[in-house]
């Protein structure tokens, strides 16, 4: 297997059916996302809502199994993508990233709907001040 091209994610895998968790390795580091697919079920749509962002500093496999088995969030999702970071990556890069894309989505009305946590505060201060800096 080639070395991946970017500096922060080591390997990817996209919307894949929320039954298929465990093709991911244990104790994978890093990003992942849950999705609703929308439309007609086994169909070829390739349109999935975000409705949860989350981040493992140890393990997305078992973050995943959480997630089938939780009430609140087993019926909400039908595919996940994840994003393996590199060893080098702390788990608070880690933590930011995951707090940069909630952050985006916090108004989505999809995306939030199994997020608890619907901002990132590091990122409300770093936006405090940079109003200030730049006087807007």
């Amino acid at each position: 297997m080639g070395q991946s091209e970017l500096r922060l994610i080591k390997n990817a895998v996209e919307y894949i059916p929320k039954e298929q968790f465990k093709i991911i390795p244990r104790m994978l580091r890093g990003i992942y996302v849950l999705y609703k697919q929308r439309g007609v079920k086994n169909a070829k749509s390739h349109h999935y809502d975000v409705v949860y962002i989350g981040m493992a500093t140890r393990n997305i496999r078992s973050r995943l199994n959480q997630h089938t088995k939780s009430r609140q969030k087993s019926e909400g999702w039908s595919h996940f993508s994840a994003f393996e970071v590199w060893d080098n990556i702390s788990d608070d890069e880690i933590e930011e990233l995951e707090g940069l894309f909630r952050h985006l989505y916090r108004f989505d009305s999809r995306a939030n709907a199994l997020n608890a946590q619907k901002g990132y505060k590091k990122i409300y201060r770093i936006r405090k001040t940079t109003e200030q800096l730049w006087k807007l």
